[in-house]
């Protein structure tokens, strides 16, 4: 009985639940990085009564999965990344806007950082920081 009960029963994470769809929607409908309160924002207009609790938790879950991805760049506020294949990101130094940067990813540089550790290298991310276009216009 208890065997029968466990194999109906999903972990938490697996099931599919209409705010973690929802959350999801919102990221992959979007090519901003955004933070977990605009996330909440945007889903509120399709559950009004969903709490921010909830987005976080969600978003929590989302990146476990692998579905989505957490970015933080030393600030007290994480962005969030929709789009969960391994790709390089651009970051203003003077707005924080996060831009997708459509290159290839090297992945021989893993294989180039694991001479110099003793450590076994499983990915990596790769930021370039600059000033984005809007910004440079901004300063002329």
């Amino acid at each position: 009985m208890a065997t029968q009960q466990s194999q109906q029963r999903r972990p938490r994470f697996l099931r599919h639940t209409r705010q973690r769809e929802a959350i999801l929607r919102v990221l992959r409908t979007t090519h901003e990085h955004p933070t977990a309160d605009w996330i909440y924002q945007e889903v509120r207009k399709e559950i009004p009564h969903i709490s921010l609790g909830t987005v976080y938790r969600n978003l929590k879950i989302l990146t476990e999965m692998g579905e989505a991805r957490e970015l933080t760049f030393g600030s007290s506020y994480s962005r969030y990344d929709g789009d969960p294949t391994p790709h390089y990101h651009f970051l203003c130094d003077e707005c924080g806007k996060i831009e997708d940067l459509d290159m290839p990813v090297m992945d021989s540089l893993e294989s180039q950082a694991a001479e110099w550790t003793d450590g076994r290298i499983t990915s990596h991310r790769l930021v370039f920081h600059g000033v984005c276009a809007e910004c440079q216009k901004q300063q002329q």
